[in-house]
């Protein structure tokens, strides 16, 4: 017998097509945006925080007074103002002039998204090897799914990424014939996890892949998010050769806006400008306008202030909720910053296999099968505590408690609940979860 399709266009799409999966994030958007819902599950910062009748007043007036450039074409590379204002924003963490850093060598992106991609486009043939964190962003996974290239996951725990499992990954896909293209890291505030990379170990990972011949992509969304004390400095501060450095102003401005950006290293910037024309042409004017001016008159290091206090506060009502509420068993990560809590279920649970009973509950958090490229992660769950107010985040943590408790029942009469498959769940494969409750 045939089968048959729903998509009259299957037998025409190109082979990279055919890895392209839905997020698991993006699908729970429609459900977990309901009111009822007490959403645990998107990384959506806090706008409500920014003062939104100035920052209303000045979008309006780059549209009257300055709508003449502003609602215009641009350049691939970005307004020089804008890349300006970035080098004064990366210079907070560490990455100033005399790391060589410069407006030269920025590139503006349509958010972070579009920075993975336009390296993804440069550097990975179909087959290459990207090494990662295992679990990882689920927004470079699709990227690089997209690339064709096969995600080989790193182990971590409470320190970041495991140094000696780097260094084995490398020599086991050198023994497999394998081309290994980067790193890939998040290793400040980590997006699933909230782990941060130990100073130690940020040299470390650099001489190995150095040793390696390996470039690595450094994506640091969230390292001006800390809540206790300052992170430390980003690995871009402290190599220029073969590190890229990515950056966004949508966990610290304007998710909205849509605007990031890469800094390369300069032989790699105009392939870069390159690629980026042949996608979007160029980045939207307003957009870059509305970020240098809010940079330029806007008190916007008073403002980062403003979100470590309120996500301090929230990140702290997720934790004693779930030391007051989850069932023994469960264990979490404790961020210094950033926007998430990485949990561990009791032996036997499935996060994926449980979501439609937590939708049922009310609440939504993100499985943990979709941060690992190979599936696995089902014994674990991203929850984020930037966007619902405390008492909200408390509620939550009630209803995904019991739900959880009633599945630990369930087990308890007819065995394993949900998928058995692997327990793969915490920062890392064969290594202690990171800081556990």
């Amino acid at each position: 017998m045939t089968g048959t399709t729903l998509d009259d266009y299957t037998d025409r799409y190109a082979r990279r097509v055919r890895g392209m999966t839905a997020s698991e994030i993006r699908a729970l958007f429609a459900v977990a945006n309901r009111p009822e819902v007490v959403s645990l599950a998107g990384g959506a910062p806090y706008i409500a925080a920014l003062p939104l009748d100035a920052v209303g007043e000045m979008l309006g007036r780059l549209g009257t007074d300055h709508g003449v450039t502003t609602l215009q074409y641009g350049i691939g590379q970005g307004t020089l103002e804008l890349r300006e204002r970035i080098c004064e924003v990366m210079a907070l963490s560490g990455i100033d002039a005399a790391c060589g850093a410069s407006p030269d060598d920025v590139v503006v992106t349509v958010g972070g998204q579009q920075a993975l991609d336009l390296v993804a486009r440069l550097f990975l043939d179909p087959g290459d090897v990207v090494l990662a964190e295992g679990p990882t962003y689920v927004g470079a996974l699709g990227v690089f799914q997209a690339a064709q290239a096969q995600v080989v996951h790193v182990p971590m725990d409470s320190d970041g990424l495991v140094p000696e499992a780097l260094e084995a990954a490398i020599a086991e896909q050198a023994r497999a014939g394998r081309r290994i293209k980067f790193l890939y890291t998040i290793p400040t505030y980590q997006n699933p996890t909230g782990v941060t990379l130990t100073e130690q170990r940020r040299e470390q990972v650099l001489d190995i892949c150095e040793r390696a011949g390996l470039l690595v992509v450094e994506d640091d969304p969230y390292g001006q998010l800390g809540f206790e004390g300052d992170a430390p400095a980003p690995l871009r501060a402290r190599r220029r050769d073969g590190v890229f450095y990515l950056g966004t102003f949508s966990k610290t401005f304007a998710p909205g806006l849509r605007v990031g950006w890469i800094l390369a290293p300069h032989a790699v910037r105009d392939k870069l400008v390159i690629a980026s024309e042949a996608q979007i042409l160029c980045p939207s004017g307003y957009a870059q306008a509305a970020v240098s001016t809010y940079l330029g008159t806007m008190p916007w290091r008073e403002q980062l202030k403003v979100y470590q206090e309120i996500y301090r506060e929230r990140r702290d009502a997720l934790l004693t909720a779930m030391a007051d509420l989850m069932p023994d068993g469960t264990t979490w990560t404790r961020p210094g910053g950033g926007l998430f809590v990485w949990a561990t279920l009791p032996d036997g649970l499935d996060s994926k296999a449980m979501m439609p009973r937590a939708i049922a509950a009310r609440v939504a958090y993100v499985p943990g099968t979709g941060f690992y490229a190979d599936g696995t992660g089902n014994g674990a769950m991203r929850l984020n505590f930037s966007f619902p107010p405390p008492d909200r985040i408390r509620e939550g943590v009630r209803r995904l408690a019991s739900v959880m408790e009633q599945d630990i029942a369930m087990r308890r009469v007819f065995g394993t609940v949900g998928h058995p498959g692997s327990r793969r769940g915490q920062a890392g494969s064969d290594t202690p979860g990171p800081d556990l409750a």
